[in-house]
């Protein structure tokens, strides 16, 4: 049998690192629906969809952790249709669901940022806002922006999307994981060659050619896989848990 922790020792434990208390975020951090009183398999995915939930039960899990969890601000509140569907599966099999937003964006360690960083090999200088989100950083060697995209797209196994500030190689760059493109302003006045990012918008490629930026739109999704699951590895170390990282493809 695995070791298994109270669930309260292991919240407890989560919101001591990750912090959550410092973020004016988009939904509740932590604890989002409450299964059983105690954790001994965990499993980490990217967003709580049904066929994360699905998998967590295929593999009997007490909690299922994830970036993106419920109760965003301004969605409806009622619960029925996909929504009441996938509470359901998590309250009847007593599954716990927590998630980590921008707690998770930023954590220095484990923060998706952070791991993207270290998959992509970049130096990390500073952080793009005060609150940590988002980092600065250089390229151990100066690149083009084709080689760039090359090493990207081999560490992600994805294609990013790349649109070119002009002929200049890369040297210093800003990153910031998800849905980030509004963040490319502040990146080009820290003086960067390019920003990675997860989306691009209609306007993100105009602002990009004309502040001379490398930007890079390397998937939502693809760019957000590692924080969770370095923090499900995090838990599964600190309490002698069993825990396996889910990943559901999406293409966003």
């Amino acid at each position: 049998m695995p070791a298994s922790v109270d669930r309260e020792t292991l919240l407890q434990a989560l919101d001591q690192e990750l912090e959550p208390g410092r973020f004016q975020d988009y939904c509740p951090n932590g604890l989002q629906v409450e299964g059983c009183s105690r954790i001994a398999r965990l499993v980490s995915g990217v967003t709580a969809s049904h066929a994360l939930i699905t998998a967590a039960i295929e593999q009997d899990a007490d909690l299922l952790l994830v970036h993106h969890g419920y109760f965003w601000r301004g969605e409806p509140q009622p619960i029925t249709g996909m929504k009441r569907q996938r509470l359901q599966a998590l309250l009847q099999h007593q599954i716990n669901l927590v998630a980590y937003h921008l707690p998770l964006d930023a954590h220095p360690r484990l923060g998706n940022n952070a791991q993207l960083g270290q998959r992509l090999g970049l130096i990390v200088d500073g952080t793009l806002r005060e609150d940590g989100v988002g980092l600065v950083g250089r390229l151990p060697e100066a690149r083009s922006g084709r080689e760039l995209a090359d090493a990207i797209a081999a560490a992600l196994g994805r294609e990013p999307l790349w649109v070119s500030g002009g002929s200049h190689p890369v040297r210093r760059l800003a990153w910031c994981t998800g849905g980030a493109q509004s963040m490319l302003a502040a990146a080009a006045a820290r003086g960067v060659d390019a920003f990675i990012s997860g989306e691009i918008s209609e306007q993100t490629t105009h602002e990009a050619r004309e502040m001379g930026v490398h930007y890079f739109a390397a998937g939502h999704h693809a760019t957000e896989r590692y924080g969770p699951q370095a923090l499900g590895e995090w838990c599964a170390e600190r309490f002698g848990l069993e825990h396996r990282f889910i990943d559901i493809p999406n293409p966003a």
